[in-house]
This record gives structure tokens, sequence and C-alpha cells, in this order.
């Protein structure tokens, strides 16, 4: 797979400028994912990314993200999460629950959802690759619509993955 140019979004076979997956629904979640190659190298990426916190900075859906635990990252540690969805603003409690030198996974959760995040980094040519990947559950009796919700928790993924590119792209010049 090649990239236009640096920053660009990862382009994958037959699809054309995008993102190297589509979303797809699976039966039981909501699958929403996505990679960027940015110019800052992949430790200094990753090192941002995992800090959760700064979700807010990257995700304009996100605009409150809250550390809850003390200390650096580690599997446990806590998150208050305020994202905006269809046009509500929506609690979440997330926690780490897998962390490596180059991985990260939470879970979030309220009433009405359970959404796992997961960012991956790797090395690339000129920096680094960012794999962004959200996956939503809907609870209760919601859950029936929950093919109808696809295309507006698409509607998140190009933002934030934007969003991703351009705040480390600014860390590489900085």
């Amino acid at each position: 797979m090649g990239t236009a140019k640096t920053g660009a979004l990862v382009t994958g076979p037959r699809q054309g400028v995008g993102f190297l997956q589509r979303g797809s629904y699976t039966g039981v979640m909501i699958t929403v994912t996505g990679s960027v190659e940015t110019k800052l190298p992949a430790g200094q990426a990753f090192a941002y990314m995992r800090e959760f916190e700064n979700t807010s900075e990257w995700d304009p859906s996100t605009p409150v993200m809250d550390k809850l635990t003390p200390g650096p990252v580690a599997v446990g540690h806590r998150y208050h999460a305020e994202s905006e969805f269809r046009g509500k603003r929506q609690s979440l409690e997330y926690e780490v629950i897998e962390l490596t030198e180059n991985h990260i996974k939470l879970r979030g959760e309220n009433k009405t959802v359970t959404a796992f995040d997961s960012i991956d980094v790797s090395p690339a040519a000129g920096g680094s690759v960012v794999k962004y990947t959200a996956e939503f559950s809907i609870k209760g009796p919601a859950k029936i619509i929950q093919p109808l919700l696809k295309p507006a928790f698409m509607s998140l993924r190009d933002p934030a993955l934007n969003g991703i590119r351009d705040t480390l792209n600014s860390r590489a010049g900085a």
C-alpha cells in the first residue's frame, strides 16, 4: 500500500483516496476504522495517542476527555468522556483494558452503548502510521435499530482521522 504524500490518508487497493478499511456492521458491533500516515516518529506518536486525555485535541466529536486515574497510563486507568453524537452530548466512562508499546485499547460504556477504542501505531518511512478503530454496540431496546445507526457512526470517522493526522503532524513540526 502506498501513500500519495507524507501526511496523506493511507490508501488501500481499489479504494482510491481514503482509509485502509471501511466501517462494517458485523451483526454484533458497528466498526469504524481507518489509518493515517503522519510525520511524527512512531514512538512519539504513540506516546501522545496513549494519553487518552488528549482525545479532545484531535477528535471534534469528543470535546471533553478527563483522566480520572492519576499517574502514567496503565491497564485499569479510567477516563470520563463527553461525546457529541447526533446532536446530543453523551457521557461515557472509559477504562484501559490493553496496553503495549504500540497498542492501547479502552472500553467505554454508558446506559445506551458499549464502545471499544483501539489505537495502534507502527513505523513508516518518514514517520508513522496510526490505525484507529472504534467499535460500538447499542444496548437495550434500541439495539434493534443498530444497523440504521451505522451511517451516523461512520460520519465520526473522517473528522477524527483527519484530527489525528493534523495534530501529530503539527507536533512533528514543533
